[in-house]
């Protein structure tokens, strides 16, 4: 049975194409029913992110069944799509999951939540019956090598994003955001990523400044926050321990004088104020004031692009962990393979011992001698044990294929010097 990998991502698709490709939370499970009946898939996981949908399956199909079920379930032209898609095969295969899990495949390199997407594609497959032995042992594997990367490089351990990285600055002022108020300024998709990334952190309260209500109610009905007008930031500026702006005003919606009366009425405790905007949204001259810790965009960029070098550097010894999880994830398969064989060897011995117990017990029961009898089952067995190998061995070795000698050697734990006892000893 192969083991694949099919998709399509950020790196091969459009948005456009990746969008009509996309499997919502609702239809997965479906999906997953339907893939496995209509592409004749053993098994299969589907894992579906804004920036890749991927098809893991285990099958003996090939894989254009599963590219003619997709077409058909996603209603694209065949040449849109064959242009984007890859697959992977086996050992490839589980090295591609490998670096998603990773974190080396994402947009942003090493972003930690695609492992937790992973894992949930993995736990609906499991739910809905479309995981077998075959893509939980990949899974598993995969899952053990994300944990090392994660755990023992510092590929997700420094912020590569804007909305990230003010957060971890925030965090340096204040240790503990469960205590602090937020306010954003702003409504664009950076303030939005700033205040998910404020509510993961626990902030105790999170509050949403905009031109408009509608865009910042957008926002706070989400995140549980509290939306208000520009033109009510004074009322609430000396409440905020933290404030991030990024508008797209021409002008400075903050100067010098409000902060100043803000920091008297909480009695000049801390501010950490960002301005990600350009131009700038808090005017320059707040930063000579005690009591603030202002920040610009140009700070943030310096300190994503130290975290960027970090990283990539992290990539290398992350890639040398996948590497050796490949490694032993087809040591891992080898063996299953040898598995069958044990099993069927061993089935063989225990069918012919029966068979020459059940006929040294009649002899038995006629009146024969137990001592003699006992000899004669253990020289049989043995016998015809060591008869079939013997004589394979004799054969490879008139035939000069002196490597499965030397393989039987090993097998049997033999020494080369015992090579001309055993030849003497055999049975005929």
């Amino acid at each position: 049975m192969t083991l694949l990998a099919f998709g399509i991502n950020h790196n091969t698709a459009p948005l456009a194409i990746r969008e009509r490709v996309a499997f919502g939370p609702d239809s997965l499970e479906h999906a997953l029913m339907q893939a496995r009946e209509r592409a004749g898939l053993n098994e299969v996981a589907i894992l579906s992110t804004c920036n890749r949908t991927e098809i893991y399956a285990a099958s003996d199909a090939e894989v254009h069944a599963l590219l003619t079920w997709l077409l058909e379930h996603t209603q694209m032209d065949e040449d849109a799509l064959s242009r984007c898609y890859y697959c992977f095969e086996d050992a490839e295969a589980v090295g591609h999951m490998m670096k998603v899990a990773g974190g080396l495949d994402s947009l942003v390199l090493g972003e930690p939540q695609i492992l937790g997407q992973m894992k949930s594609a993995y736990a609906v497959a499991s739910q809905a019956g479309t995981v077998g032995a075959t893509l939980h042992s990949a899974f598993q594997q995969v899952f053990g090598v994300a944990k090392r990367v994660r755990s023992e490089t510092a590929i997700g351990e420094n912020p590569v994003s804007v909305a990230y990285a003010a957060v971890t600055l925030a965090q340096q002022i204040f240790s503990d955001l469960k205590e602090d108020t937020a306010l954003l300024i702003g409504a664009g998709e950076t303030i939005q990523l700033v205040a998910r990334h404020l509510k993961e952190q626990g902030i105790r309260r999170l509050v949403v400044a905009n031109r408009t209500l509608e865009r910042a109610h957008a926002i706070s009905q989400e995140l549980g926050a509290e939306a208000i007008l520009l033109a009510d930031i004074p009322e609430h500026l000396h409440k905020a321990d933290i404030v991030i702006s990024s508008t797209a005003s021409q002008l400075p919606l903050l100067g010098k004088g409000a902060v100043e009366s803000a920091l008297k009425k909480r009695k000049h405790k801390p501010m950490f104020m960002l301005d990600i905007a350009v131009p700038r949204d808090i005017e320059e001259e707040v930063g000579s004031l005690d009591d603030v810790y202002l920040y610009t965009v140009d700070d943030l960029h310096a300190v994503i692009d130290q975290n960027k070098k970090s990283r990539e550097a992290a990539a290398d010894k992350a890639r040398e962990i996948i590497a050796e999880g490949v490694g032993q994830y087809l040591k891992m398969q080898r063996a299953q393979d040898a598995a069958a064989t044990i099993r069927a060897y061993r089935q063989e011995a225990e069918a012919l011992a029966a068979r020459e117990l059940a006929k040294a017990q009649k002899a038995l029961e006629a009146g024969g001698d137990p001592a003699q009898l006992m000899a004669q089952l253990s020289r049989a067995v043995t016998n015809k044990l060591l008869h079939p190998p013997s004589a394979a061995l004799r054969q490879a070795s008139a035939e000069g294929r002196t490597e499965l000698v030397a393989a039987a050697r090993e097998l049997f734990g033999l020494q080369a010097d015992d090579t001309e006892t055993q030849e003497k000893s055999e049975p005929e």
